[in-house]
């Protein structure tokens, strides 16, 4: 391994794939794959489905977005979820970072809409893994329940090909649009989230009280799907 991918494999005070606890799911979940493609795969829809996805437990502080944190709540954001994953593939031997970009998401909650003034989501994360001598982006954010409820097409990842959100839901409305690549990094840059997030959202809104599954569960009840943000 080069000096230049074994930055890809260290822990981080972010991606503590050093904790005991992490080690031990990463271990478990791997488990008797024969290489790193398969390994990276079942690592995948691990994070995706064990994890479930809440956007407000977004916490913008080193200790929040520990891989191990996520890991002991059972739920977190897109960042966060991917920071799990990146560290978990770090356990195993498979060099990961972070991807980041800007995305329009055209399908959220009347709740979550309100409190962001806007359907982008300037800091959208995903995680890029090192496999067959290519980097390939898997984004482990929405949990499989969860793209049942929306009527999305839950992301697959073959370890081979790009797992990114498709523009369309199962009927044909918008879901996803991708405005800006803003770069992949060895480390999660906190500080520039921060920033985004305080001059757009004017993070620090009282959550008190949110419930993302109750939201999503008032808003699908009857099999209705979540009314678009257009």
């Amino acid at each position: 391994m080069s000096e230049d991918m074994a930055i890809y494999l260290q822990g981080t005070p972010v991606i503590d794939c050093d904790n005991e606890t992490v080690r031990r799911y990463a271990v478990e979940k791997a488990g008797d794959a024969g290489d790193n493609l398969a390994m990276a795969v079942r690592l995948y829809y691990a994070v995706r489905d064990d994890i479930r996805y809440d956007p407000y437990s977004l916490d913008l502080t080193v200790e929040g977005l520990r891989a191990s944190a996520t890991l002991a709540a059972r739920r977190g954001w897109c960042v966060a979820k991917a920071i799990l994953l990146a560290a978990c593939c770090r356990v195993v031997g498979i060099p990961a970072r972070l991807g980041f970009a800007g995305v329009r998401n055209h399908l959220t909650t009347a709740r979550l809409r309100e409190l962001m003034k806007t359907d982008v989501f300037y800091w959208h994360g995903y995680t890029s893994i090192f496999l067959e001598g290519a980097w390939v982006k898997a984004t482990p954010a929405f949990n499989i329940e969860l793209c049942r409820k929306f009527r999305l097409h839950p992301l697959e990842f073959d370890g081979r090909h790009d797992s990114i959100y498709q523009p369309y839901d199962l009927e044909g409305n918008r879901h996803m649009e991708y405005i800006r690549y803003r770069g992949e990094f060895a480390d999660v840059p906190i500080d520039a989230i921060r920033e985004t997030f305080m001059r757009i959202y004017q993070a620090g809104a009282d959550l008190a009280g949110s419930d993302f599954d109750k939201e999503v569960d008032e808003e699908t009840s009857g099999g209705r799907p979540p009314k678009k943000n257009r």
